[in-house]
């Protein structure tokens, strides 16, 4: 295969998007942040609010400072906020187990709550400048279609190894990895790439003349009418005050299901993001009994 490094990296140099994790004088810590948010959620959702709570809280001792409550009033619509509560979590540890600096190696960002072995991997190139491969669904479409000719591909115990032969020897892997990445969020995408926009003179997949994918395209997930979305809309009562709400004060957010209202509201209960008190009233994380 033609080496794609530099027609790759000379195509991102021109095209890569301005997002502000990205520029210059941002921190481990702050990288750290945005992989959190970014999980599941788009970049245009994540960015406002990653800009807010980096200015707010810039390291992770000023973090794991903030009461769980602000944690979660700051996450505010991104979804998924248990994601806020192992941040938080995390913070917490390096502020108190590290001395407030992010570890760079990916064995020891492995320990740390809420940090799986992508943003491992992605914390240790983004923030630290490392070569380790790092592989999101946009990475793994791309090398399904330019090195295997395929049109997609599911997770695979293969995946750090083929995009670990393609990263290059010299310090540009890390920009190598990241435009690995924006490649495939922006030209070849899943539904509609943009095969006449792309950089690279070879690709299997081209080659072989855009064969279809052999699995059924995932349909994406129903949120209207989930628990999800019941979840959603009683933390959203709880936000907005400032002080514990009675339970019929939260049940007015969600009156289509009483079953499935009760489920939520359990489930949040168990994650530790609401918490009852000793009243009986209901209060975001930290906010209940004194």
């Amino acid at each position: 295969m033609t080496d794609i490094v530099p027609q790759l990296l000379d195509w991102y140099d021109g095209a890569r998007r301005d997002l502000p994790w990205r520029r210059p004088g941002v921190t481990p810590w702050q990288v750290v942040v945005s992989e959190f948010m970014l999980q599941q959620t788009p970049v245009a959702r994540v960015q406002p609010i990653w800009e807010a709570w980096v200015a707010r809280w810039p390291t992770p001792s000023a973090t794991a400072a903030a009461g769980a409550a602000d944690v979660l009033r700051a996450w505010g619509k991104l979804g998924y906020p248990r994601r806020a509560k192992r941040l938080h979590e995390c913070a917490t540890v390096i502020a108190t187990r590290y001395d407030d600096v992010v570890p760079a190696d990916v064995d020891t960002l492995l320990t740390l709550p809420g940090i799986g072995a992508y943003t491992a991997r992605a914390v240790a190139c983004f923030a630290f400048q490392q070569r380790v491969p790092v592989v999101d669904t946009n990475v793994r479409r791309v090398v399904a279609r330019v090195v295997h000719g395929r049109a997609d591909a599911a997770p695979s115990a293969r995946d750090l190894t083929d995009v670990a032969a393609l990263l290059p020897e010299s310090d540009d892997a890390p920009r190598f990895s990241v435009a690995l990445m924006e490649l495939g969020a922006t030209v070849c995408t899943a539904r509609a790439p943009r095969c006449g926009g792309c950089p690279l003179s070879v690709c299997a997949w081209r080659a072989r003349g855009y064969p279809a994918s052999a699995t059924p395209a995932r349909r994406p997930q129903r949120y209207a009418g989930t628990d999800r979305q019941a979840r959603g809309r009683l933390l959203d009562v709880l936000r907005g005050k400032d002080s514990p709400v009675t339970r019929a004060e939260l049940d007015v957010a969600w009156q289509t299901d009483t079953a499935q209202r009760d489920r939520a509201l359990d489930s949040l209960l168990v994650d530790g993001l609401v918490e009852q008190t000793d009243d009986g009233r209901y209060a975001l994380a930290g906010e209940g009994n004194p």
